[in-house]
C-alpha cells in the first residue's frame, strides 16, 4: 500500500532537465581537468617564477605551473644537475630546494 507516487508531467520534465545540467556539468569538469605532462622550457620567466618561492618543493612547483607532481620532480631534478637551484633538505617523502644564489 504506500510507496512513491507518480509524478506529474511538469515534475518528471524538471527531473530530466535537472539530469541533464548535471550531466553536462560533469562532461564539462572532467574535459578541464587535464594536465600537462611536459616539463617547461627553462627560460627568463620560468626563473623568475621560481625565485619568487622562498622553497621549491614537487608540490609547489607542480601547482605554480600546473604539471604533474612526478613532472615537477623531475623539472626540479633537472635544474639541480644544471645548477640553477640548491638542494636544501630531504625526507622520505620529499625534497627541498632552493634558488642558486
Amino acid at each position: 500500500m504506500g510507496g512513491k507516487k507518480k509524478l506529474s508531467l511538469s515534475q518528471m520534465e524538471k527531473l530530466r532537465a535537472r539530469k541533464e545540467r548535471e550531466r553536462r556539468a560533469a562532461l564539462a569538469a572532467r574535459e578541464k581537468k587535464s594536465s600537462s605532462i611536459f616539463v617547461p622550457e627553462v627560460n627568463d620567466e620560468v626563473l623568475n617564477e621560481l625565485r619568487k618561492m622562498k622553497v621549491l618543493t614537487p608540490y609547489n612547483v607542480a601547482s605554480r605551473f600546473d604539471l604533474r607532481v612526478s613532472v615537477a620532480k623531475d623539472f626540479l631534478e633537472e635544474l639541480h644537475k644544471k645548477g640553477l637551484i640548491e638542494f636544501v633538505s630531504k625526507s622520505r617523502k620529499i625534497k627541498v630546494y632552493k634558488v642558486a644564489a
